[in-house]
């Protein structure tokens, strides 16, 4: 499962005209779990950017690092811990790609995952909310993964579920038919994403530098046979 994200100069005024930012976008090239990240949801019928704690924290969980940073969707309606979250809290969280391991013989090689023209990416996220005091509360969140397409596999068995912007209003919707949403949860298009491999510095969490990003091979994208 996707355990880092590349968030940096994303023109999301443009590929969503109705986001109100109530906050900045928080950036990083490295981003990973147990840290602010920005998110869209819906608050007051508004789409807004918010930061929410990136590991879903209900309000029984007792130890911080059991919080789960991925949900599964084929989890979703079973487990507790997800069910009432994804059936009325659901938002996205945009980026400019995300890291998956490819297995080797002796080690994993990072990949950045990106839009195959770099465009925003709109990743299915569920939120809670835990109340501290009876006025001041911590919001969390948790991406939702879903089986990596037949071009991506080869890296990793799960990837992120993509959001198209044109369906971003019916995910946030609370009130939408969660009926409606499973045709969501799919893998992406095969043509949608790509991918190339990076530099083992991002291994480590606390590398914040701007070549996480880097190609270090070509990419690896969907292509069609030609016909002779």
């Amino acid at each position: 499962m996707t355990g880092r994200l590349h968030v940096q100069r994303l023109p999301l005024a443009r590929l969503l005209p109705a986001l109100a930012s109530a906050a900045p976008l928080i950036e990083s090239p490295n981003m990973a779990p147990r840290q602010p990240v920005s998110a869209i949801r819906m608050a007051q019928g508004r789409m807004t950017l918010s930061p929410l704690f990136w590991g879903l924290t209900p309000p029984w969980l007792k130890v911080l690092d059991h919080a789960p940073h991925c949900a599964r969707a084929e989890t979703l309606s079973k487990r507790a811990m997800f069910q009432e979250a994804f059936n009325a809290r659901r938002c996205v969280i945009p980026v400019s790609g995300f890291y998956v391991w490819k297995p080797q013989a002796r080690n994993k090689q990072p990949y950045l995952v990106t839009h195959v023209q770099r465009a925003p990416l709109l990743l299915g996220a569920l939120w809670c909310r835990y109340h501290t005091t009876l006025t001041t509360f911590t919001d969390s969140t948790a991406l939702i993964s879903v089986p990596a397409n037949a071009c991506l596999s080869p890296l990793t068995d799960r990837l992120p579920v993509v959001i198209a912007p044109e369906d971003v209003t019916t995910w946030l919707d609370p009130n939408t038919d969660p009926d409606q949403l499973t045709p969501l949860l799919m893998p992406a298009p095969l043509e949608l994403l790509g991918a190339f491999p990076v530099s083992r510095h991002v291994n480590n969490p606390a590398f914040q530098s701007p070549s996480c990003a880097h190609p270090v091979g070509p990419m690896l994208r969907w292509t069609v046979p030609q016909e002779l």
